[in-house]
C-alpha cells in the first residue's frame, strides 16, 4: 500500500512538473510574440499621431492642400521604401536585428520631427520614422509566424494587428491630453513616441533569433534549442521539415517571387493589402479629428471623439484575436466586407445630404471602425504571413507591405484635396449656421465601392489557412 501511494505521488508529481513545463513554454511563447509585435504598437502610434498635430503643422509651415496632403504622406513614403528594403537584411541578418534598427528608426524620428522648426528637416526625420514603420510591418509578423506553434500562430501573428490599434489608441489619447499645452502642443505629440520606442528596443534584446531563420544559416542546434523553448514537442521533427524547405531553397539557388508557380499568393498577398487601404482606413486615421470638425463640431470634441474610434479599434481587433483561429480568416473578410459596405454608404449619404444633427456621423464610423478591425485589420498581417512558402516568405511579405504602403500613401495624401473637391453650402447645425462642402463624401462612395468587390473576391477566391503549418500552406498554395 505505501508503495502504490508512493508510485501515486511520484505520478502526480511527473503529470505537476511536465504540466508547468508546457505552462512556463506556452508563456515564454507569448512573451517573444508580444515583444515582437509591440513593433506594431509604435506602428499604430505612429500612424494616428499626426492626425493631432496636421492642421498645427499645415498652419506652421504654410501648406496648400496639395503640400499638406505630402507632408503628412512623407512618412509612408518612407514606409514603402522600409517595406521593399527589409526583406534582404532580414534574409541576411536575422528578423530580430532587423526589429531593432527599426526600433531606432523610430525613435529618431520621433525626436528629430518633433524639435525641428524647418519644413524640409521636418520630411525628412518623418521619413526616417516611416522606414522603421514599413521594417517593422514586414519583419514582425514574419518572425511571430516562424517562431509560432501552428495552433496559436493566428492569434500569436494577431497580437501585431493587437499592438497597431493600442498604439493608435494611445496616440488619440495622449493627443488630446496635450492638445491643451499650448502652440507647440504638437511637439510633444510627435517626441514622445521616443519613450515606447526605447522600450521597445531593449525588450528585443531579450528574445531569440526566428528557429526558421537559423536553419537557414545552418544553425540547426540553435534552432532545435529555441523550437524547444518554444514549447514544440519534436524539435528535431519540426527542425526536419523545415529544412527539407530550405534545402529545396539552396538548390534553387536566389528563388525568385515573380514566377507562375507563386502567381496565386501574389494575387492574395497585392489583393488583400491593397483592399486593406482601398476601405479607407489610413485617411480616416490621420483625418479623423478633421472629419469630425467637418461636421461642425469643435476641435477638442474632434480629439476625444478620436479617442472613442481608438477604443473601438482595440475593442474589436481584441475579439477578432480571440476567434481568429476558430472561425479562419475567410469567415471574418466576409463579414467585415459587409459591414464596411454598410457604414461607409451611410457616412457617404450623410455627407452628401449635409444631415450632421445628432451623433449619426460619430455613430457610422465607430461601426465602420468596428468591422474594419474584426476583419481586415485583423486578416492582413496573418494572412500575408502564411500565404507565402518558406523560400520567399521574406520577399512575399515585402511585396505585401509594399502594396498596402503604396496605396495608403496615395489615399492619404490625395483624401484632403479629393474631401475638399466640390460646392461649399450653407448648413443649420445646432442652431448655429456651419459652411460645409458638398463633396466630402466622394472619397466615402468610393471606399464602400472598394469594399464591394473585396466581398465578391473574399468569397470566391480566398482560401482558408487556418490550422494548418506553413510547409501544409506552401503545398496547398503551389499546387
Amino acid at each position: 500500500m505505501t508503495l502504490l501511494i508512493l508510485v501515486n505521488s511520484h505520478y502526480n508529481c511527473s503529470n505537476l512538473l511536465f504540466i508547468r513545463s508546457i505552462h512556463m513554454k506556452k508563456k515564454f511563447v507569448i512573451f517573444v510574440a508580444l515583444v515582437a509585435s509591440l513593433g506594431g504598437f509604435l506602428f499604430g502610434f505612429d500612424t494616428a499621431v499626426i492626425s493631432g498635430a496636421e492642421k498645427s503643422i499645415q498652419k506652421l509651415f504654410v501648406l496648400s492642400d496639395w503640400w499638406h496632403g505630402f507632408t503628412v504622406a512623407a512618412a509612408l513614403i518612407g514606409t514603402i521604401i522600409g517595406a521593399l528594403s527589409a526583406g534582404k537584411p532580414a534574409d541576411r541578418f536575422g528578423r530580430k536585428k532587423v526589429l531593432i534598427i527599426t526600433g531606432v528608426l523610430y525613435a529618431v524620428g520621433a525626436l528629430g520631427s518633433a524639435l525641428t522648426s524647418n519644413w524640409y528637416v521636418f520630411m525628412i526625420f518623418r521619413f526616417l520614422g516611416g522606414l522603421g514603420v514599413g521594417a517593422s510591418s514586414v519583419a514582425a509578423p514574419m518572425y511571430i509566424a516562424e517562431s509560432s506553434p501552428s495552433n496559436m500562430r493566428g492569434r500569436l501573428v494577431a497580437f501585431f494587428q493587437l499592438n497597431v490599434v493600442t498604439g493608435i489608441l494611445v496616440a488619440f489619447l495622449s493627443n488630446y491630453l496635450l492638445s491643451g499645452i499650448g502652440e507647440n502642443a504638437w511637439r510633444w505629440m510627435l517626441g514622445i513616441q521616443a519613450l515606447p520606442a526605447t522600450l521597445f528596443v531593449s525588450l528585443v534584446l531579450f528574445i531569440p533569433n526566428s528557429p526558421r531563420w537559423l536553419i537557414k544559416i545552418n544553425q540547426i542546434k540553435k534552432a532545435e534549442d529555441v523550437f524547444r523553448k518554444l514549447g514544440v514537442e519534436n524539435p528535431q521533427e519540426e527542425v526536419k521539415q523545415v529544412n527539407s524547405s530550405i534545402l529545396l531553397e539552396k538548390k534553387l539557388g536566389n528563388e525568385i517571387l515573380l514566377k507562375k508557380v507563386y502567381t496565386f499568393p501574389i494575387l492574395c498577398a497585392f489583393l488583400i493589402a491593397f483592399f486593406n487601404q482601398a476601405s479607407g482606413i489610413n485617411a480616416i486615421m490621420y483625418y479623423s479629428p478633421r472629419i469630425f470638425e467637418m461636421t461642425g463640431i469643435s476641435k477638442d470634441s474632434a480629439l476625444l471623439q478620436s479617442v472613442a474610434i481608438g477604443l473601438t479599434n482595440l475593442i474589436f481587433t481584441v475579439l477578432a484575436i480571440f476567434i481568429i483561429d476558430k472561425f479562419g480568416r475567410r469567415l471574418l473578410m466576409l463579414i467585415g466586407s459587409v459591414g464596411l459596405i454598410t457604414f461607409l454608404t451611410l457616412i457617404a449619404i450623410t455627407f452628401y445630404t449635409q444631415n450632421f444633427n445628432g451623433y449619426s456621423i460619430m455613430f457610422y464610423l465607430i461601426g465602420y471602425i468596428a468591422f474594419f478591425a474584426f476583419s481586415q485589420g485583423a486578416v492582413i498581417w496573418v494572412f500575408i504571413s502564411e500565404i507565402f512558402p518558406t523560400k520567399v516568405r521574406a520577399k512575399g511579405q515585402t511585396l505585401g507591405s509594399f502594396t498596402h504602403w503604396l496605396f495608403a500613401a496615395l489615399i492619404s495624401w490625395l483624401f484632403p484635396m479629393v474631401a475638399e473637391k466640390g460646392n461649399t453650402v450653407e448648413v443649420l447645425v445646432d442652431g448655429r449656421t456651419t459652411t460645409f462642402n458638398a463633396g466630402s463624401g466622394h472619397p466615402f462612395l468610393f471606399f464602400a465601392i472598394m469594399m464591394f468587390l473585396q466581398l465578391i473576391l473574399v468569397w470566391k477566391y480566398m482560401p482558408e489557412t487556418k490550422g494548418k503549418s506553413l510547409e501544409e500552406l506552401e503545398r496547398m498554395v503551389t499546387k
